[in-house]
This record gives structure tokens, C-alpha cells and sequence, in this order.
């Protein structure tokens, strides 16, 4: 079975797909167009096809030859876009202030070619494979909702390892896959403040209690808290997104809001950022005398490899794809993934695969979620490979927590 020639025999029904979804963008849980290009997709395939019920997933089963308590395998493929308008030029860009910015339609294809490839090979199959297309993953949580209902029992029984592929349009060389074991994604996480002082005549500061100037200085003091608290070995990152207060340049307003991401690395680091932010824009504001609301929210958690899987995931690439085409990881990405939710409960791998334009440098391309970040088609094939080749080699290697190569 040479799975990577047979997705390639796949590459122009792959690359239609891609482009009519890119065409057809939709955000959040709620993805009907999507949902039904899928399904279209994988109808005639020997799957057992479910949608959720309070958002547009897909959860199909594909049976293999073994037993029926025989190890099962997870692919997951995110299938929603971002709120961004295209501004890439592109003969199928989208047109409706939505755009794959992210590459899910990328995900999308492959993980449907990966099942196209492995229903044509399901006798030798020695198990079972849950194919997991998610709406949701940017900022909706959508795979703790597929979790909440039953995806890990869509097989009749837990899966053994699970896997994603995420395309990045920068950073990464042409079909260069990378992965490392542990951490490789950060916590996710929100803080928003409201300051709320007293509005006045901004010629007569001396009268009011003017809260653009005390959240001013909370955003300075919370990165200088940052960098004297934190070991830069175990990092959080603290990006002010959004800065909104007044109405004229002669009014002090009465309350000035703010909202910052929070990113870290472990469990330590995000509950100690969660409890020093609040207290330290307490603190700011009993300095300048005015009121201050800050809530902390935790939204993904940490991203953690498992380190088997993640060596397997390595020998796996080299020795269908070639060894040129697989380095481990050197460290983390400060991005976050509601698949860590996925792989807290089963071990598992999450997966990067460079996909630039064709030509571009790596490091100049426009990265994911920008209006102009573009993905070579020429990736699709190998992904839905390396989708199938990864089901095949892990239900192959017999009981839960086989040792993998070193």
C-alpha cells in the first residue's frame, strides 16, 4: 500500500475542494456550508456518518479488519474560518468578510482525502479510525463541545492516539513537517478591564478622575510585572488588542476598557498570570483613586505532546516522505489550540506542515490569520498521506502505549 501515491492520484479532486471551500467561508459553530461539502465528500465512503447536535460537526467511523475491541485512532481536521477580509487577489478568494486565513480549508481536504485513502484500504486496517472535522477552533471552543458529546465514544471505545495537522504559511519551508514532544502550544487566555473614574473638562484634570490615564499606566506596569516575575524559561506573553475610551479630545470620559491576551506555557505560569494581573490593575487604581473591574478568563489550555507520539510522528514522515522532510520542533509556538483539549484526554500529537506560497520566503510570507496569508495546494496530497500513513503505522503497532522509536 503506497498511500502517498495514491493521494497523489487524488491532488486535482483535493485541490477543487480546497478552493471551493476558501471560496465559501464560515466562522464559528454554526458552518452549513461546510458541514455539507463534507458530508458530500464522504458520502459513498464505508463510514459510520454523525453531525453534532448543537454545532455543524462531523464525526465519521471508519472500521478496519480487526476485532471488534481493536485499537482506534483519532485524525481531527478544524474546519472554520476567521472574521478577516481577503485581501489576497486570488482568482478564488472569498468575498463575504470571512477568510481561511488559517488554513482550515487546507485541514478540511486533507483529513477528507485521508478518509478516501484508507476506506480503499479498510482490510488492512488493524483497527478502527475516528475522523473528527471540528467547527469552532478559533476562540468558540469547539472541540470541548464535540467532547461533551461522546466524540471520544464515537468508536464504541476510546481512541488510543490522536493526531491534527496545522498548516502555517510562514515559518516553515515547502511540505517541511514539524513536531516535538511536551508543550507546543500556549494557554490562551483573556483579560479585560474596565476603569471607571469620574468624567470631566480635559482642560481641568485637577476635577475629575481621569481613567484613560490610570489604565495607560496599568498596561505599562502589567509588562514590567511580566518580565520581573516570570523565569524567561517558562515565558507569558501579554498583548494589549484592544484600547477603546472618550469621545473628544477636550473630554476626560468616566471609563476607559481594555483587553489583552495572555499566553503561557504550563499550568504554574497561567494561574499565577490569572491572579497577578488582577491585583496588579487593583493596585494601579487605588494608586490614581478611581474604580477598576479586571476579569480574568482562561480560554485553551496548554497544548502537551505526548513524547511517544511525537517521536512516532517523526519516524513516520521520514520514512514515507524522506528524512529531508521531518525536524523536530526546537521549541514551542505561542499560538493556542482547543485540540490541547483533545490531548489531555488522549495521547496524541499535534503536527505543523510549512505550506508558503509558491517562490515566497518563508520568513518574509504573510502569517497565518493576516487578510494577505496565502497556502501552496501542493501540500493537500501529502497531508491526507501522512493523515492516512499515521492511522495505518500507530493501529499496526498492536495493545495502548506500545513503545514508539526513539
Amino acid at each position: 500500500m503506497n498511500l502517498r501515491d495514491d493521494a497523489r492520484a487524488l491532488s486535482d479532486d483535493l485541490v477543487r475542494m480546497r478552493r471551493a471551500l476558501h471560496r465559501t467561508p464560515e466562522t464559528g459553530l454554526d458552518l452549513p456550508r461546510t458541514q455539507e461539502a463534507v458530508l458530500a465528500e464522504l458520502d459513498g465512503l464505508p463510514l459510520e456518518v454523525a453531525t453534532g447536535d448543537g454545532l455543524s460537526s462531523v464525526t465519521a467511523v471508519l472500521r478496519g479488519r480487526g476485532a471488534a475491541d481493536g485499537p482506534v485512532v483519532l485524525l481531527r481536521g478544524d474546519m472554520d474560518a476567521l472574521p478577516v477580509a481577503e485581501r489576497t487577489g486570488l482568482d478564488f478568494a472569498a468575498g463575504n468578510g470571512q477568510m481561511h486565513a488559517c488554513g482550515h480549508d487546507l485541514h478540511t481536504t486533507m483529513l477528507t482525502g485521508a478518509a478516501q485513502l484508507l476506506s480503499a484500504h479498510r482490510d488492512r486496517l488493524a483497527g478502527d479510525v475516528v475522523f473528527m472535522f471540528q467547527p469552532g477552533e478559533e476562540g468558540y471552543d469547539g472541540a470541548r463541545h464535540m467532547l461533551d458529546e461522546g466524540l471520544l465514544d464515537a468508536a464504541g471505545q476510546r481512541p488510543e492516539a490522536a493526531y491534527a495537522i496545522h498548516v502555517l504559511s510562514a515559518g516553515l519551508p515547502g511540505g517541511a513537517f514539524r513536531t516535538r514532544g511536551g508543550t507546543i502550544m500556549a494557554a490562551s487566555n483573556v483579560l479585560r478591564v474596565t476603569v471607571r473614574g469620574e468624567g470631566g473638562h480635559g482642560a481641568m484634570p485637577y476635577r475629575a478622575k481621569d481613567p484613560v490615564q490610570a489604565a495607560c499606566a496599568m498596561v505599562s506596569a502589567l509588562q514590567a510585572w511580566i518580565t520581573r516575575t516570570f523565569d524567561i524559561f517558562d515565558p507569558v506573553v501579554l498583548t494589549v488588542g484592544t484600547f477603546h475610551a472618550g469621545t473628544k479630545s477636550n473630554v476626560i470620559p468616566d471609563t476607559a476598557v481594555f483587553e489583552a491576551t495572555v499566553r503561557s506555557f504550563s499550568q504554574a505560569a497561567q494561574a499565577r498570570v490569572k491572579d497577578g494581573t488582577v491585583e496588579v490593575c487593583r493596585g494601579i487604581a487605588a494608586a490614581y483613586g478611581v474604580g477598576v473591574e479586571a476579569e480574568f478568563t482562561a480560554l485553551y489550555p496548554v497544548t502537551v505532546n505526548d513524547d511517544g507520539e511525537a517521536a512516532f510522528v517523526g519516524d513516520a514522515v521520514r520514512e514515507a516522505l524522506g528524512e529531508e522532510r521531518f525536524a523536530p520542533l526546537p521549541q514551542p509556538l505561542t499560538g493556542a489550540e482547543d485540540f490541547s483539549r483533545v490531548l489531555a484526554e488522549v495521547p496524541g500529537a499535534m503536527i505543523f506542515l510549512g505550506a508558503p506560497p509558491v517562490g515566497a520566503d518563508p520568513e518574509r510570507s504573510p502569517n497565518n490569520h493576516s487578510p494577505l496569508a496565502e497556502f501552496d495546494d501542493a501540500v493537500l496530497a501529502d497531508g491526507a498521506a501522512m493523515y492516512a500513513e499515521l492511522a495505518v503505522r500507530r493501529l499496526g503497532r498492536g495493545p495502548a502505549h506500545a513503545p514508539a522509536k526513539a
